[in-house]
């Protein structure tokens, strides 16, 4: 793969732009955000580089073939006139998953079969065998997007999604996806430029995703394997001395980052995933309720996922969230708060001005991210 491979890069919506930033910064070109998703171009290096190092990105896919077609015969015509053996050797192993919009095609199982059907049949031509099917470690997975009639066949660098970091060793209830954290903590734009404190931390994962960023640790510094180890033209050298490069960036933050919560539970899960993410050190936890919490010197970001009286259950949800606000006008002036829910009602009861909105999803929850600039009196003043 030469400098100028086409790579798709997903992430959820509303981190589009946070993704893009990234991937510039990782030395991408031709980066232009795409619904749900950035494209950009890059060599064989920089696929291996935004799987280890991006930290908005739930999975890397390179494009090999686009084409326009009008019926399933046509599709798997298409798609069996692919030279798939210069990504899959006849005795590696293959899955295959589609999705579908448009209209043209209705059923993204059935395609996912047809696509399947066609590679299969096309090394059944030439080698009078086939590769077998595996859905959980192939060799090669293939994602086919079909829209309409434009249809796109790209293989997964990443095998499992990146928001599975590997630091995850307990969870109380409602955990907040790890890529969706980072993407919360990268859009507050702070960067180890002040105390960091999430004053309902629950499993941890805002914190945890805090402190690999103030530590500049890749996300993905424990996990065992990535789906390009197993193609074809994986270059085990070129990785490892990747890898060595951006582990070598890691330092030591200068501010330290609180995470607490009246809860036991949420206490211990948050230290335990600490403990497995080797972040031990870089996080203060305690048991203490929002109410009772003192801010830390000198102003820095609050940022939290209160409960949204959704999957987690709040006995008087607008008084929780007047009791949120009250407290943060009252103790933590000079702070910047930012606050995710999906309760929009209830976001009204904090009594404060947001400086700024974006809508982003917690799993299939609409939520709207909020900045509060908590100045003391008016903000004119």
């Amino acid at each position: 793969m030469d400098s100028s491979t086409p790579i798709i890069v997903k992430t959820f919506h509303g981190l589009e732009t946070v993704l893009a930033e990234e991937l510039r910064a990782l030395g991408a070109s031709d980066v232009r955000p795409l619904k749900r998703a950035v494209s950009c171009t890059g060599d064989l290096g920089f696929i291996y580089r935004a799987n280890y190092e991006l930290r908005t990105a739930l999975r890397v896919l390179v494009p090999i073939h686009t084409f326009e077609v009008s019926n399933e015969k046509a599709y798997y015509r298409a798609v069996r006139e692919v030279e798939w053996n210069q990504y899959l050797d006849v005795a590696g192993t293959l899955a295959v998953d589609a999705v579908l919009s448009g209209g043209i095609f209705r059923h993204s199982q059935y395609m996912a079969l047809l696509t399947k059907d066609a590679i299969v049949d096309y090394y059944r031509d030439r080698y009078a065998r086939r590769p077998d099917v595996n859905p959980e470690a192939p060799h090669l997975r293939v994602h086919a997007r079909i829209h309409g009639s434009k249809c796109t066949l790209l293989l997964d660098a990443s095998g499992d999604s990146l928001h599975k970091r590997g630091y995850r060793r307990d969870t109380v209830e409602a955990p907040l996806n790890e890529v969706l954290a980072a993407g919360l903590v990268l859009l507050s734009g702070w960067n180890d430029t002040g105390p960091f404190v999430d004053p309902m931390c629950g499993s941890g994962t805002i914190a945890i995703e805090a402190a690999l960023l103030a530590a500049n640790i890749p996300p993905q510094h424990g996990r065992p394997s990535f789906g390009f180890f197993r193609w074809k033209n994986f270059d085990r050298k070129l990785w490892e001395r990747l890898k060595a490069q951006a582990d070598a960036r890691a330092k030591t933050p200068v501010f330290t980052i609180y995470a607490s919560d009246k809860d036991t539970r949420a206490r211990n899960a948050t230290a335990i995933n600490l403990l497995s993410a080797g972040l031990e050190q870089l996080v203060q936890v305690q048991k203490m309720p929002f109410e009772k919490l003192t801010p830390p010197e000198p102003p820095g970001i609050l940022i939290t996922n209160p409960p949204y009286d959704e999957r987690l259950r709040t006995d008087d949800v607008a008084q929780f969230y007047k009791a949120i606000g009250d407290r943060l006008k009252k103790h933590w002036t000079g702070w910047t708060a930012w606050i995710i829910s999906s309760n929009r009602e209830a976001l009204k009861h904090l009594g404060l001005h947001p400086a700024q909105k974006t809508v982003l999803y917690n799993g299939a929850l609409e939520c709207v991210f909020q900045k509060f600039e908590l100045y003391e009196g008016s903000r004119k003043a």
